[in-house]
């Protein structure tokens, strides 16, 4: 089945939606147009050329990166340089990059919820919460005889989320009346006669920033010409949302011990650590990236250790003055979240096209 990149976008945009990045951070479709033809993606933590050489061998005309393209206002585009050759490329092979950027470090299921899958973490929550989930009620009314694909549609795109399940919803059965007056195209019925159908009733919980993608779904699969459906406000409260995670280990370890685990499943060599390596840590603090500007906040929360990237000297001094100890792994770790990223297109795109994961090594450190 073919799809569009509007298609795409709007799989990435239920997966992390973007209300949840910061104030003006980049995101979205950066190169290209929203129609263009998905014949396969390409996901990556960076998008440099190496990785444009890559989507070209693999044939790949859709890349999704985690780090925008365009951060900074371009100033000039000469093709003799690396990175105006790079633009050349993707222009030139009409290749299209979408970005989610401070949106996939927030959504749950993103970049932070996989650094601490990766730690076996538990009793896991939001460090820096920011927002919860504004919740709705969507309830519409269908012949039994278009139930099916109406259900599928909106649950496709996004409806009946409730925590990990997708698809709630709950069902009855009535009879919907009408009468199709003059200058009506009714699907059943005739003018000016009294309709009587058998209907269920589908309702379910919508979140607000996916509300006008539902809606639509809703109205392409429903064989009415006008749409029975409301819409009601909810006073509960949808997940909390925001950035880092805090949790527990299983058991206590040396702070030592708890490097050599991280190196083992972030998968890297060395890393920098602030704090007594014989000390016990048990409840660790995660904020995939850069977040030094965060050690209060994770002091605050009770960590005994906070992983993240970038640490600069100043802020290592002022965390160990603090009694928190911090171990640095390096702002690359976050490519860990690119294979969860294809996961979850597959499962929302559901087409036969190749989902790839990057094999290009961006980052730019190594330890000797």
């Amino acid at each position: 089945m073919a799809i569009s990149g509007r298609d795409l976008i709007r799989g990435m945009n239920q997966y992390a939606p973007p209300h949840l990045a910061v104030e003006k951070d980049p995101i979205g479709l950066q190169v290209g147009k929203p129609d263009a033809e998905v014949n396969g993606i390409l996901v990556t933590l960076d998008v440099n050329e190496e990785v444009v050489d890559e989507a070209i061998q693999q044939g790949t005309n859709w890349i999704v990166a985690h780090h925008p393209v365009i951060y900074h206002p371009l100033k000039a585009l000469r093709t003799d340089h690396p990175t105006g050759r790079m633009f050349g490329k993707l222009l030139k092979h009409e290749i299209n990059v979408f970005v989610a950027h401070t949106n996939l470090d927030a959504t749950f299921d993103g970049v932070n919820d996989v650094l601490a899958e990766k730690l076996q973490l538990e009793e896991i929550q939001v460090l820096i919460p920011s927002q919860y989930e504004k919740l709705k009620k969507l309830v519409v009314f269908v012949p039994e005889t278009h139930r099916d694909s109406v259900f599928e549609a909106i649950g496709n795109a996004g409806a009946g989320w409730i925590g990990n399940y997708s698809h709630c919803t709950f069902q009855t059965s009535g009879i919907g009346t009408f009468v199709p007056m003059k200058g009506t195209n009714p699907y059943l019925g005739k003018q000016n006669e009294l309709e009587k159908v058998n209907e269920i009733r589908i309702e379910t919980v919508i979140q607000e920033a996916n509300q006008k993608q539902v809606i639509e779904a809703m109205l392409e699969a429903h064989p009415y010409e006008e749409v029975a459906y409301d819409i009601y406000p909810l006073e509960l409260k949808g997940k909390e949302q925001g950035f880092g995670r805090i949790g527990r280990l299983h058991k206590a370890m040396t702070l030592k011990e708890l490097a050599e685990k991280v190196k083992l499943a972030y998968q890297i060599s060395g890393l920098h650590s602030v704090g007594d390596l014989n000390q016990s840590v048990q409840t660790v603090a995660i904020l995939g990236g850069s977040g030094g500007s965060f050690i209060k906040n994770a002091a605050q929360m009770g960590a005994d250790v906070y992983i993240t990237g970038d640490i600069g000297y100043h802020t290592a001094q002022d965390a160990d003055a603090l009694g928190l100890a911090i171990l640095d792994p390096g702002h690359h770790v976050e490519h860990l979240v690119v294979e969860r990223v294809c996961e979850q297109l597959k499962k929302r795109l559901q087409a036969s096209i190749p989902i790839l994961a990057s094999q290009i090594d961006t980052n730019p450190f190594r330890f000797v």
